[in-house]
């Protein structure tokens, strides 16, 4: 179980920095590109814990809503995600459809 745990965690982090500047993708859309499509928090908490290095603040609920758990508080991941053109109301992502990033 760890090799799966392991191998997850780097299945998402690759698919993190594939989101593009200007988009988002869900907590679940990652869990389901990474083969666990039941795994959302998972992804949480990889996104809590993991790389600041990495673009998690394109990453949100399945609303388009900004996460509290983000490093900074929604407030800097707000601020992250307008320096990429997103703009939100209330912590939720404006234009969310549109913006919300599935590949393929």
């Amino acid at each position: 179980m760890a090799e799966l745990s392991s191998q997850f965690r780097k299945d998402v982090q690759a698919l993190i920095t594939k989101v593009p500047k200007g988009k988002v993708t869900t907590y679940g859309d990652l869990a389901a590109m990474a083969g666990h499509p039941y795994a959302a928090r998972v992804v949480g908490g990889l996104a809590h814990y993991g790389d600041t290095e990495l673009p998690w603040h394109r990453l949100v609920n399945r609303f388009g809503g900004l996460a509290s758990g983000y490093y900074g508080g929604r407030e800097l991941q707000e601020q992250h995600l307008l320096a990429e053109g997103i703009s939100c109301t209330n912590f939720i992502v404006d234009n969310f459809k549109e913006l919300r990033w599935l590949p393929g």
